[in-house]
């Protein structure tokens, strides 16, 4: 039986006509029973959203581009991930009281470590964004040694030295003795997917290359990464398990993660043919 009460949840995002997570969202809650809706909202005025959430008993909210870094500063308070991070992809509201979570980091450790090892790897993080920021964040707390790659030197020493790990400009990436690529930044993101960061010639030498896009399923990065003999991982299962994370912290109730993931690959593999 569905219980009684509906629960409204949200996605802030701008633009959000491009999201899955309605789609993976709403699917769970009907596997659950749980009676609830989860609904996406373009948001031109943050601050004003935010302030919506309690006026509408809105329980939970998903924050994607470009509003991860802001959205703190407008919360009642920030778990001490999403704190150290510094960018918050998860409202919960406690009672009107509404507090920052960060699962994307949980959701790339937990997909990475269906795919490789962790611990005493190196990894190449590709981007200095807050993307970036989780994926450090995820891969330190996991044991790894993360190296910043970025364009812009000044942004990509700031980050390492903030997280205190080590800095090397994008240009000399064939200097990078890594076990994996991890690629942060939004190049190669439907509809712009004929886009790369990294020339193939680049790609050969590293063991392993992880885009955490989702949208295409295989990015051209990816593509790239398989010919020159790479193993590669997309940004499906980080996306699938950040959202079974942001379900359990609403509900407290285990997530259906492979009904999640099926039917969101299914509409990835589907796109793909149109």
């Amino acid at each position: 039986m569905f219980e009684s009460g509906p629960r409204i949840f949200a996605l802030f995002g701008n633009p959000v006509g491009h999201s899955l997570s309605p789609l993976m969202h709403n699917t769970a809650y009907c596997e659950m029973q749980i009676n609830a809706s989860y609904v996406p909202f373009c948001v031109r005025n943050l601050e004003e959203a935010v302030r919506g959430i309690r006026g509408l008993g809105i329980k939970g909210v998903s924050v994607t581009i470009p509003f991860k870094s802001e959205v703190g500063k407008h919360l009642d308070g920030l778990e001490e991930s999403s704190d150290r991070i510094g960018a918050v992809n998860t409202i919960v509201n406690e009672g009107g009281r509404l507090r920052g979570y960060n699962t994307d980091w949980i959701g790339f450790v937990r997909d990475l470590k269906e795919f490789m090892p962790v611990q005493g790897k190196t990894f190449g993080v590709l981007g200095a964004g807050g993307a970036a920021r989780a994926i450090l964040f995820g891969v330190l707390s996991e044991g790894g040694n993360p190296v910043v790659l970025n364009r812009t030197a000044a942004k990509g020493e700031a980050l390492a030295k903030e997280f205190g790990c080590s800095f090397l400009p994008l240009s000399e990436i064939g200097v990078l003795k890594a076990d994996c690529i991890v690629n942060t930044a939004s190049v190669g993101m439907a509809p712009q997917k004929e886009n790369s960061p990294l020339e193939e010639r680049a790609l050969g030498k590293f063991p392993c290359v992880v885009d955490i896009i989702y949208n295409p399923l295989e990015t051209k990065l990816l593509k790239d990464a398989r010919k020159a003999g790479c193993r590669t991982r997309s940004g499906l299962g980080m996306f699938v398990h950040q959202g079974a994370e942001q379900i359990r912290l609403w509900t407290g109730t285990e997530p259906p993660v492979e009904t999640m993931r099926r039917v969101v690959r299914e509409r990835l593999e589907e796109n793909a043919r149109n």
